[in-house]
């Protein structure tokens, strides 16, 4: 008992410290020590125990070993889309054949484009924005829904789909020896189910708000489209389809490196067809650098902590409990991963503690592999979006300049109901077909 009490108040107050602003590098191994103490786990190394340093380090730089290149590579593709205009110059192309009568579906649409391009989230959420003022405004319809709109386009059907050169599609690939086209049939099939029900909930909402008399307010400090001269959309476009195209052609032979490649491959294209745009290749590169470090780390402190937890007691009879639930296996997965990645509020992170520990268990039991990376993608991508995780934070607060208790229960609807919905559509349909 004292190890699950532990356990659950190093999470709980992690998951507090983080909505009230502080930083991951402090808050994620000083609730991991907490996790620690309260376990019998030393400080430091002590005879044959495994200790809290390396416990915690060992997950961070494992982490960073694994997934840094592509965090550095995604991270600098999505800072070229932005230098360039290229991602302005896709959304806006959207936006332009949709209109502002249907402002949310373009800004759903501008976003599904580029994340499932391959740009980062953070990016298309700080690209998204200004359009998503512009429209919001032209429409008069509140604008406590924009980060709402901004996350159903990037971190639900996008992010864990088939195909998704998104991480969170590539992490169960070195533990299921799958690809990322893993179960694409279903994954088709659930896409669309959070695309149109996510969609539709939010009009829904919207529509709500409108009729109790919500309409939009401007802000002295809102951004306004600028008028710079931009590239044609069609040299944004090619770059993303090159990503796709070729982690597609190469997955089979090189796994996980054909990520690697493929951003390579995107990054590459992408100055070579903007390269005019280009005004400041030194501040867009350090941008992008900062910006990975910034990403893997927050995500690699987190998974530092699950290290930790790992450790514990409680976490491995939470664990166990999970894979004997009863009823399909799946089931048991989706669980594991959903409550793993909602306590530390990161989806990667969530998938990255709980795999090495699910995968060869349901893996000796017959499970079919494609089904079960498909079903923890999805799974990871529902209740990390608490929030206390990075992404809804950042968007909510520093790019919409909202508050949680105004904008967070939209975004909960369309990024944590509708996955935890798909992905039980996504186990019915395996069974039954």
């Amino acid at each position: 008992m004292l190890s699950l009490f532990g356990l659950l108040l190093g999470l709980g107050l992690l998951i507090v410290l983080t909505m009230r602003g502080f930083n991951l590098f402090i808050t994620a191994p000083l609730c991991a020590l907490l996790v620690a103490l309260t376990n019998g786990i030393p400080f430091w190394q002590v005879a044959d125990k495994v200790d809290f340093v390396h416990g915690y380090m060992a997950g961070f730089s494992g982490f960073v070993a694994a997934w840094f290149l592509m965090f550095l590579l995604g991270s600098l593709f999505g800072k070229l889309m932005e230098h360039t205009g290229a991602a302005d110059a896709v959304a806006l192309a959207i936006v332009k054949r949709l209109g502002h009568t249907r402002a949310v579906l373009a800004i759903v649409l501008a976003c599904a484009v580029l994340t499932y391009g391959g740009v980062s989230l953070f990016v298309v959420a700080f690209s998204a924005y200004p359009m998503a003022v512009s429209l919001f405004k032209g429409a008069n319809l509140p604008r406590r829904f924009i980060p709402a709109a901004l996350a159903l386009g990037s971190v639900t059907f996008t992010m864990t789909s088939a195909g998704s050169p998104e991480i969170q599609n590539w992490i169960p690939i070195p533990y299921l020896g799958t690809t990322p086209y893993a179960g694409w049939e279903v994954s088709l099939v659930v896409a669309a189910f959070m695309a149109v029900g996510g969609y539709y909930a939010l009009m829904w909402m919207i529509k709500s708000a409108v009729a109790r008399g919500e309409h939009f307010i401007a802000r002295p400090t809102d951004p306004e489209l600028s008028d710079k001269p931009l590239p044609h959309w069609l040299t944004g476009l090619i770059p993303l389809l090159v990503v796709l195209v070729t982690s597609f052609l190469l997955h089979d032979s090189l796994q996980q490196a054909a990520l690697i490649i493929a951003l390579a491959g995107g990054v590459v294209s992408l100055y070579l067809l903007n390269f005019r745009f280009l005004h400041n290749p030194a501040a867009a590169t350090n941008e992008g650098v900062l910006g990975a470090l910034m990403a893997i780390g927050n995500t690699a402190a987190v998974v530092g902590f699950g290290g930790v937890a790992k450790l514990t007691p409680a976490f491995s009879q939470v664990v166990d409990y999970m894979t004997r639930l009863p009823g399909p296996e799946l089931i048991g997965a989706a669980v594991a991963v959903s409550a793993i990645a909602g306590l530390t509020g990161s989806a990667s992170g969530g998938q990255v503690i709980a795999l090495p520990e699910i995968a060869p268990t349901y893996l000796d039991r017959g499970v079919d592999a494609e089904q079960l990376h498909r079903v923890v993608a999805i799974s990871s991508g529902a209740l990390d979006s608490l929030p206390h995780n990075g992404y809804v934070v950042t968007t909510i607060r520093a790019i919409c300049g909202e508050s949680h208790q105004n904008a967070y229960w939209p975004v909960a609807v369309v990024s944590v109901l509708m996955p935890l919905f798909g992905v039980a559509l996504a186990i019915l349909l395996f069974q039954w077909f």
